[in-house]
């Protein structure tokens, strides 16, 4: 059951160097939430992954809300502007990153695929508000999905090219996607 829902939360704004250049779009294209973990140790190197200018634009790979351990939320591009955080999927989504180290450093190692960090009650406590914020806020809002939903490709694995592993598997198997379910309006797409 939905739970009664708290005042909007506080956020730090901290927009990317390059968040103009990136496309505005109408919040009421906007009907999907993809949750991810940045798969690093910290906000600071999230950041700085995030301002990485790696396409032709000027622009580069980010999601519009990261929100760290202790459950601060920092918005690094405003839902207005279309950030690249999912293939195929950017136009209609908003990304959430949740700090996690996931499999860091060896993102595509066979040995090291378990994503063995626990996501804190205060980062879960955050991302609910901020769900149910962002629901008040763009009612066409209706969806939510991991990164690993809807991004299913694999690639030949670091330590043995034969092999092949996930491209992404965030938020991963320690994410709480039951009380998230329970205490939001949004409904789980898998494709």
């Amino acid at each position: 059951m939905i739970a009664d829902l708290p005042p909007d939360p506080a956020m730090h704004l901290w927009p990317l160097p390059y968040e103009e250049r990136l496309e505005a779009r109408p919040t009421a294209r906007i009907d999907l939430v993809v949750i991810h973990c940045t798969e690093l140790p910290d906000l600071a190197m999230a950041r700085e992954f995030g301002e990485r200018e790696v396409h032709a634009s000027g622009t580069g790979n980010s999601g519009h809300y990261y929100i760290d351990r202790d459950g601060s939320i920092h918005v690094f591009v405003a839902p207005g502007r279309m950030a690249h955080h999912t293939r195929g999927f950017n136009e209609r989504s908003v990304g959430i990153e949740l700090v996690n180290t996931g499999r860091f450093p060896d993102w595509l190692d066979t040995r090291h695929q378990a994503m063995d960090e626990p996501y804190t009650d205060a980062q879960v406590a955050a991302l609910v508000t901020l769900l149910n914020a962002l629901r008040r806020e763009i009612p066409t809002l209706e969806f939510i999905a991991g990164h690993e939903d809807l991004d299913r490709d694999t690639v030949p694995a670091s330590d043995d090219p034969a092999r092949r592993v996930s491209r992404k598997r965030d938020p991963g198997p320690r994410f709480p996607w039951s009380r998230v379910l329970d205490e939001t309006p949004l409904v789980r797409i898998r494709p």
